[in-house]
Protein backbone atom coordinates (compact mmCIF):
# COMPACT_ATOMS: atom_id res chain seq x y z
CA UNK A 1 0.00 0.00 0.00
CA UNK A 2 2.83 2.35 0.85
CA UNK A 3 4.22 1.86 -2.87
CA UNK A 4 1.12 2.68 -4.02
CA UNK A 5 0.67 6.32 -2.42
CA UNK A 6 4.35 6.91 -3.06
CA UNK A 7 3.17 6.30 -7.05
CA UNK A 8 -0.21 8.44 -6.56
CA UNK A 9 2.76 11.09 -5.10
CA UNK A 10 5.37 10.49 -7.97
CA UNK A 11 2.76 11.12 -10.32
CA UNK A 12 0.62 14.05 -8.95
CA UNK A 13 4.76 15.64 -8.68
CA UNK A 14 5.59 15.18 -12.11
CA UNK A 15 1.76 16.07 -13.10
CA UNK A 16 2.35 19.69 -11.14
CA UNK A 17 5.92 20.09 -12.75
CA UNK A 18 4.27 19.15 -16.36
CA UNK A 19 1.27 21.93 -16.01
CA UNK A 20 0.48 23.22 -12.54
CA UNK A 21 -2.46 25.01 -13.48
CA UNK A 22 -3.92 21.77 -15.08
CA UNK A 23 -3.00 19.63 -11.83
CA UNK A 24 -4.68 22.05 -9.91
CA UNK A 25 -7.80 22.09 -11.55
CA UNK A 26 -8.20 18.52 -11.99
CA UNK A 27 -7.62 18.25 -8.20
CA UNK A 28 -10.63 20.67 -7.45
CA UNK A 29 -12.91 18.56 -9.87
CA UNK A 30 -11.54 15.30 -8.41
CA UNK A 31 -12.39 17.18 -5.06
CA UNK A 32 -16.03 18.47 -6.21
CA UNK A 33 -16.96 14.92 -7.57
CA UNK A 34 -15.89 13.19 -3.89
CA UNK A 35 -17.85 16.10 -2.00
CA UNK A 36 -21.01 15.20 -4.49
CA UNK A 37 -20.74 11.40 -3.57
CA UNK A 38 -19.91 12.00 -0.46
CA UNK A 39 -23.73 11.95 0.68
CA UNK A 40 -24.61 9.14 -1.32
CA UNK A 41 -22.05 7.31 0.35
CA UNK A 42 -22.78 8.28 3.75
CA UNK A 43 -26.39 6.82 2.33
CA UNK A 44 -25.16 3.48 1.67
CA UNK A 45 -23.67 3.11 4.52
CA UNK A 46 -26.78 4.16 6.84
CA UNK A 47 -28.01 1.10 3.74
CA UNK A 48 -25.90 -1.43 4.43
CA UNK A 49 -25.61 -1.43 8.23
CA UNK A 50 -29.84 -1.90 8.42
CA UNK A 51 -29.36 -4.65 5.75
CA UNK A 52 -26.80 -6.14 7.89
CA UNK A 53 -29.07 -5.81 11.24
CA UNK A 54 -31.85 -7.30 9.25
CA UNK A 55 -29.88 -10.10 7.44
CA UNK A 56 -27.27 -10.95 9.87
CA UNK A 57 -24.94 -14.02 9.09
CA UNK A 58 -27.24 -16.63 11.02
CA UNK A 59 -30.38 -15.38 8.51
CA UNK A 60 -28.25 -15.60 5.82
CA UNK A 61 -27.36 -19.12 7.01
CA UNK A 62 -30.70 -20.29 7.52
CA UNK A 63 -32.44 -18.47 3.86
CA UNK A 64 -29.76 -20.47 1.93
CA UNK A 65 -29.62 -23.70 3.43
CA UNK A 66 -33.10 -23.89 3.51
CA UNK A 67 -34.55 -24.55 0.57
CA UNK A 68 -33.66 -26.76 -2.54
CA UNK A 69 -30.80 -26.04 -4.68
CA UNK A 70 -32.31 -24.47 -7.02
CA UNK A 71 -34.31 -21.86 -4.78
CA UNK A 72 -31.62 -21.67 -2.72
CA UNK A 73 -29.89 -20.34 -5.53
CA UNK A 74 -31.80 -18.21 -6.92
CA UNK A 75 -32.67 -16.80 -3.30
CA UNK A 76 -29.05 -16.32 -2.66
CA UNK A 77 -28.57 -13.96 -5.73
CA UNK A 78 -31.39 -11.89 -4.47
CA UNK A 79 -29.64 -11.58 -0.98
CA UNK A 80 -26.41 -11.34 -2.40
CA UNK A 81 -27.72 -8.60 -4.82
CA UNK A 82 -29.13 -6.10 -2.26
CA UNK A 83 -25.97 -7.10 0.83
CA UNK A 84 -23.05 -5.09 0.44
CA UNK A 85 -20.24 -6.65 2.08
CA UNK A 86 -17.04 -5.83 1.32
CA UNK A 87 -14.53 -9.27 0.20
CA UNK A 88 -12.60 -9.40 3.22
CA UNK A 89 -15.75 -10.22 5.39
CA UNK A 90 -17.75 -12.05 2.53
CA UNK A 91 -15.50 -14.35 1.81
CA UNK A 92 -15.16 -15.76 5.59
CA UNK A 93 -18.42 -15.60 5.72
CA UNK A 94 -18.61 -17.52 2.77
CA UNK A 95 -16.47 -20.41 4.63
CA UNK A 96 -18.96 -20.46 7.56
CA UNK A 97 -21.47 -20.68 5.57
CA UNK A 98 -19.46 -23.85 3.80
CA UNK A 99 -18.93 -25.61 7.26
CA UNK A 100 -22.77 -24.77 8.08
CA UNK A 101 -23.05 -27.03 4.88
CA UNK A 102 -24.74 -24.97 1.88
CA UNK A 103 -23.64 -26.45 -1.45
CA UNK A 104 -21.35 -24.66 -3.57
CA UNK A 105 -23.94 -23.96 -5.75
CA UNK A 106 -26.09 -21.59 -3.72
CA UNK A 107 -22.66 -19.50 -2.02
CA UNK A 108 -21.10 -19.56 -6.20
CA UNK A 109 -24.43 -17.61 -6.74
CA UNK A 110 -24.33 -15.78 -3.13
CA UNK A 111 -21.00 -14.36 -3.50
CA UNK A 112 -20.63 -13.57 -7.14
CA UNK A 113 -24.09 -11.41 -6.94
CA UNK A 114 -21.87 -9.90 -4.27
CA UNK A 115 -19.28 -8.83 -5.50
CA UNK A 116 -20.82 -7.87 -9.07
CA UNK A 117 -24.43 -6.74 -8.29
CA UNK A 118 -25.11 -3.68 -6.15
CA UNK A 119 -28.83 -2.99 -5.73
CA UNK A 120 -27.86 -0.52 -3.11
CA UNK A 121 -25.20 1.22 -4.78
CA UNK A 122 -27.37 1.63 -7.90
CA UNK A 123 -28.61 5.42 -7.04
CA UNK A 124 -24.78 5.93 -6.92
CA UNK A 125 -23.92 4.12 -10.21
CA UNK A 126 -26.85 5.75 -11.69
CA UNK A 127 -25.36 9.21 -11.13
CA UNK A 128 -21.60 8.05 -12.13
CA UNK A 129 -22.54 5.83 -15.35
CA UNK A 130 -26.23 7.30 -16.05
CA UNK A 131 -29.44 4.69 -15.00
CA UNK A 132 -29.70 2.87 -18.30
CA UNK A 133 -25.92 1.83 -17.88
CA UNK A 134 -26.33 1.10 -14.62
CA UNK A 135 -29.32 -1.08 -14.78
CA UNK A 136 -27.95 -2.77 -17.86
CA UNK A 137 -24.89 -3.62 -15.75
CA UNK A 138 -26.78 -4.76 -12.76
CA UNK A 139 -28.75 -7.45 -14.86
CA UNK A 140 -26.12 -8.80 -16.82
CA UNK A 141 -23.73 -9.18 -13.99
CA UNK A 142 -27.35 -11.14 -12.29
CA UNK A 143 -27.35 -13.35 -15.11
CA UNK A 144 -24.24 -14.00 -15.35
CA UNK A 145 -24.24 -14.70 -11.31
CA UNK A 146 -26.71 -17.53 -12.07
CA UNK A 147 -24.80 -18.60 -14.85
CA UNK A 148 -20.95 -19.27 -12.99
CA UNK A 149 -23.64 -21.06 -9.60
CA UNK A 150 -24.94 -23.41 -12.43
CA UNK A 151 -21.75 -24.26 -13.73
CA UNK A 152 -19.99 -24.62 -10.17
CA UNK A 153 -23.16 -27.05 -9.63
CA UNK A 154 -21.79 -29.08 -12.05
CA UNK A 155 -17.98 -29.27 -11.60
CA UNK A 156 -18.54 -30.05 -7.78
CA UNK A 157 -21.52 -32.18 -8.78
CA UNK A 158 -24.05 -30.94 -6.72
CA UNK A 159 -26.30 -30.65 -10.59
CA UNK A 160 -27.10 -33.34 -12.36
Amino acid sequence: MKLLWALVVLLYAASLAKSREKTIRAAKSAGRRFAKLLSDFALLLVLVSVALTVLPPERIKALLKGPGMLLGSVLAAFVGSITFIPGFISYPLAGILKKAGVPYTVLAAFLTTLMMVGFLTLPMESELFGKRFAVLRNAAYFVMAIVVSIFIGFVFGELP
